[in-house]
């Protein structure tokens, strides 16, 4: 029997209480063991957690690899699923259930759904009450007026609409920012709910918080290597899928400039990559209207006293909250 979602946990180096509790969200869910396929890929932990993972038997599957980072792990993940539905899952985090079961019934009940985007909490314990969902519509339409969540870990899929989509090996930061967008726009029928469905847990050892100068040049450089693929590959896109992600690209672009300015706190560095972006037409920012905060950032960026100001008070107002 096929079943209806495979969750593919990744793990690499992490405390054995964290990954079980990831592991029992998942067996707390109302899917019968012929629905769900438990994939946990070890990326090559310096101890296999495989002992600690025993008393779980059959309930899941068990695969251990060399270290290549999260992109071919969950790769590997995606070669192995048998579900109709893959849910992805980092191994420090977990699934909460009243929420994820609001996910698992969309797709339940409504047959032709190839995504379901959901929203996820830092917050442990919470409880809602109630879920507002969107009407069903195409990947590309909700992607024109929309911002997303480029975590791939919000949204559960249809395995066949990604088509051969996979995820780009040495990409070490924002590999999801690639693959989400692309994974939305091969979507003929999507559904947002505000469920907060997935607990994402923030600690100093997670890969977005490294501070050493290395890690900082290498989560930029990624950054960028996405956004110019992701703006090739709009290009080739016919007019409709073109401008949803045109959007997201303006969206990265903004973040891009962001994270420079909080990472580097360097006005060369800033005017450097601004060069190298203009180089490649994504500076100036495109005029559009897609929210107050990027019409705002656009206009500040534009010009070198509104960059003076940012680099100058950014980083104290994130200080502050």
């Amino acid at each position: 029997m096929t079943p209806l979602v495979s969750f593919i946990i990744t793990n690499y180096n992490l405390p054995v209480n964290l990954l079980s509790k990831c592991i029992d969200s998942v067996l707390a869910l109302s899917l019968r063991p012929s629905e769900r396929e438990i994939i946990v890929v070890d990326d090559g932990s310096d101890l296999s957690p495989i002992n600690d993972l025993v008393t779980y038997g059959d309930e899941i599957i068990y695969v251990r690899q060399k270290h290549g980072g999260v992109s071919i792990a969950r790769n590997t993940g995606i070669q192995m699923a048998r579900g109709r539905y893959l849910q992805f899952i980092d191994g420090d985090d977990y699934l909460i259930q009243a929420a994820y079961e609001h996910c698992l019934d969309i797709v339940r009940y409504s047959q032709d759904i190839d995504v379901v985007l959901f929203d996820f909490t830092r917050s442990e314990g919470l409880r809602e009450a109630t879920y507002n969902d969107s009407e069903k519509m195409r990947g590309a339409d909700y992607m024109r007026n929309h911002n997303i969540q480029g975590s791939v870990c919000s949204c559960l899929f249809r395995k066949s609409a990604r088509g051969s989509l996979l995820f780009t090996p040495g990409i070490q930061y924002g590999e999801d920012e690639e693959f989400t967008p692309q994974l939305l726009l091969r979507a003929d029928c999507i559904c947002f709910t505000d469920a907060k469905a997935y607990f994402y847990r923030t600690h100093e050892a997670s890969s977005t918080h490294q501070k050493d100068a290395s890690r900082k040049q290498q989560r930029l450089d990624d950054a960028l290597t996405v956004l110019l693929h992701l703006n090739k590959t709009a290009d080739t896109m016919p007019t409709d899928e073109r401008m949803a992600l045109q959007r997201r690209v303006a969206q990265l672009t903004m973040d891009y400039l962001y994270n420079t300015i909080m990472l580097t706190r360097s006005s060369e560095q800033l005017e450097a990559r601004i060069e190298e972006l203009r180089q490649y037409g994504l500076y100036p920012l495109p005029d559009r209207d897609y929210t107050k905060k990027y019409q705002w950032f656009r206009r500040m960026i534009d010009n070198r006293l509104g960059r003076k100001i940012m680099l100058n008070s950014l980083p104290l107002l994130k200080r502050e909250r």
